[in-house]
């Protein structure tokens, strides 16, 4: 494995399923000597956390959850 120009590295599908490095996981790197240890980030909030997040507040309308239901059935 070879680090490019731009200082990037591609991280084999084996060892990235075997780890659970999915797209847009956070990651940090620890020098231990002359070692880098490449893992996944203590503070990465879980996927759904981060969509819950990204949604909260945008809402625009005041539907109710049978309102919602209705739409999404088509009744």
């Amino acid at each position: 494995m070879r680090v490019t120009d731009k200082g990037q590295v591609t991280i084999p599908i084996r060892i990235r399923r075997k780890t659970g490095l999915l797209p847009n996981t956070d990651v940090e790197f620890v020098v231990s000597g002359k070692d880098v240890i490449l893992r996944k980030s203590a503070k990465t909030r879980r996927r759904g956390a981060k969509l819950v997040a990204a949604m909260r507040g945008r809402a625009t309308g005041r539907l109710s959850t049978n309102d919602i239901m209705a739409l999404t059935r088509g009744d």
